[in-house]
């Protein structure tokens, strides 16, 4: 059986948000929140990279803040390798509408998989970790499209997935949801 290690990139400075988007309010609750509760049922554990919060575990970016989403990813598979983990599916906390199905879709793939539209959240076998390390020390845009590409992993279609980005989304993104 696959021990999975769940992480949400968190560690991103929000820039175009304007404030920490992690802890925007969406539906009564911090978008971070949303996905803590979509992510955890799927995984062994639960980990977030780039910041700590309750009683969740922090990991570091690797090899320094400041890498991106990539950062965030390689702090993680090397956290789930050093623990036995198989694999890491990454989701960012700014997706907290994850549709019921995608989860276990990306970890139905036969290796590394991500969600075409949204390449933040995708399934990422530990054994990559330090191929990610390599990739990362080039001299290169370090992109999750690029990333996904030089490892042959597989992109999922799936339609429709809430992203915030920007004050904007979050509110057109309240004007859709029932609750």
């Amino acid at each position: 059986m696959t021990r999975l290690l769940g992480a949400i990139l968190a560690g991103g400075e929000s820039r175009r948000f304007g404030s920490d988007k992690a802890e925007a309010m969406f539906d009564g609750r911090p978008l971070i929140e949303h996905v803590i509760a979509a992510l955890r049922p799927a995984v062994d554990e639960l980990i977030i990279c780039g910041r700590t919060r309750g009683d969740i575990r922090g990991v570091a970016d690797r090899p320094a803040p400041g890498m991106g989403p990539l950062g965030g990813l390689n702090g993680a598979l090397h956290d789930g390798s050093a623990r036995g983990f198989d694999a890491v599916l990454a989701v960012g906390c700014d997706t907290p509408l994850l549709p019921p199905g995608l989860l276990g879709r990306l970890q139905a793939s036969a290796g590394p998989a991500y969600v075409a539209r949204l390449p933040v959240i995708g399934y990422w076998p530990t054994a990559l970790a330090f191929r990610l390390d390599a990739f990362l020390a080039e001299d290169r845009k370090h992109a999750i499209r690029g990333w996904a590409e030089a490892v042959g992993a597989e992109a999922i279609q799936w339609p429709s997935l809430a992203n915030v980005n920007e004050p904007a989304d979050l509110v057109a993104l309240s004007r859709k949801s029932p609750g």
